[in-house]
């Protein structure tokens, strides 16, 4: 079936605003809810392993796939996890960015 095929995928491909392309693990990438729902729903996007964010642009993109993998890394972690640095100049596009993709 279709949704076979796009599982055995081992990539996404997230696409900014300026249409920058940034490949992502699909394990990874299924940390975000609203992109697992994207890759498991009938739509385009799980056929192609592909997401664009009309409305996100590289540097915030950029900083929420740093963030799922700091998040999937520090998940259940019994040692010390470090700070994970947002810039204060970003910080309220990530915010909003995140929110959307709730991750």
């Amino acid at each position: 079936t279709m949704a076979e095929s796009s599982d055995s995928q081992p990539y996404v491909k997230l696409v900014s605003a300026s249409g920058h392309e940034i490949f992502l693990i699909r394990s990874i990438a299924m940390s975000s809810v609203t992109i697992k729902a994207m890759l498991e729903g009938p739509f385009a996007e799980s056929q192609e392993s592909k997401i664009t964010f009309p409305d996100i642009n590289t540097q915030i993109l950029e900083k929420v796939v740093e963030y799922l993998h700091y998040k999937v890394r520090y998940t259940d972690s019994t040692t010390r996890i470090p700070d994970f640095v947002i810039e204060p100049e970003i910080a309220l596009e990530l915010l909003v960015a995140a929110n959307y993709l709730d991750c």
